[in-house]
């Protein structure tokens, strides 16, 4: 129960109206904060790392330590690759241990996206015990959100999903709605929530097939979040913000104690600060208790 595909862990989501956070980590020290708050709201988790911090710790690595931590979890666990646009990397993660995979092909055309996730789709579920993220339409940095949601042919078409998703056979969507990696600049960030509730019922109105990702969760209102959640949004990714968190935390942390060389305390201050974050998130998604 406690090693998990993120579709295992996202199909209760969606079928029962909450969503389930995905977690950017970079090392050890967040990867037990993140469990650590997950266990303590007995929350289903997915823990993510970006294709950097990948390759310098070493997908071995990473997957060895996940194992560790999630084998004595009371709770199901998944690790994920984010936004891999690299199909050997994609299967070196997933043959090194990874119980997700995300093939980002979304900035190649239609046919050639389809071609590369299908790739990856194959050789995974081959494997047996992992699932497949895939994308369709461009999710943005927060310096080109508002030109993206306001440009039809950027963001997801929903006809086009449910092709991408038959003929790929990918496990998750994550379809480009308007959301922004980063923080937003904007207390009122255009999202573009028909869009999603269209793509959700074509994909999973007679039962629940493919769980629907939401990128650039760092920074949303919790109102959108909410309204994201009810037209089908399962799994929300959250990156940004725990960087700034440890990031801030350290600094905060070392400039108060300038005199004192103990990383330890550094690492128990940080260490709290992301469980605090990844608690909070875990409450507006509403999967606490859900696992």
């Amino acid at each position: 129960m406690t090693i998990a595909t993120a579709k295992e862990i996202l199909l209760p989501a969606a079928q029962n109206g909450y969503a389930v956070g995905a977690f950017n980590v970079t090392n050890l020290i967040q990867m037990e904060a993140v469990v650590e708050a997950a266990i303590e709201k007995r929350a289903p988790l997915i823990i993510q790392t970006s294709v950097a911090p990948a390759r310098f710790l070493g997908p071995h690595v990473l997957v060895a330590v996940y194992r560790a931590l999630a084998e004595s979890a009371p709770i199901p666990i998944a690790l994920h690759l984010d936004h891999c646009e690299d199909v050997a990397y994609c299967k070196q993660c997933a043959d090194a241990g990874y119980t997700n995979i995300m093939i980002d092909a979304s900035k190649q055309d239609f046919e050639e996206n389809v071609r590369l996730t299908k790739e990856v789709c194959d050789y995974c579920h081959a494997r047996g015990g992992i699932s497949v993220e895939g994308e369709l339409g461009t999710v943005s940095g927060v310096e080109d959100q508002i030109k993206v949601v306001e440009d039809e042919a950027a963001l997801c078409n929903p006809a086009q999903a449910v092709e991408f998703v038959e003929r790929s056979g990918v496990d998750l969507l994550a379809p480009a709605i308007g959301t922004a990696h980063g923080v937003y600049k904007t207390a009122d960030p255009k999202v573009d929530f028909e869009r999603l509730r269209r793509i959700n019922e074509l994909l999973n109105g007679r039962g629940v097939r493919v769980p629907l990702v939401v990128h650039g969760g760092t920074g949303l209102p919790v109102e959108t979040v909410q309204r994201l959640i009810a037209v089908g949004g399962a799994k929300f990714n959250v990156s940004t913000e725990l960087k700034h968190t440890l990031i801030d935390t350290t600094f905060e942390y070392i400039s108060a104690h300038r005199d004192e060389y103990n990383p330890g305390k550094i690492d128990k201050a940080v260490k709290d600060a992301i469980r605090r974050v990844v608690a909070h998130w875990i409450d507006i998604l509403g999967s606490a208790g859900k696992a």
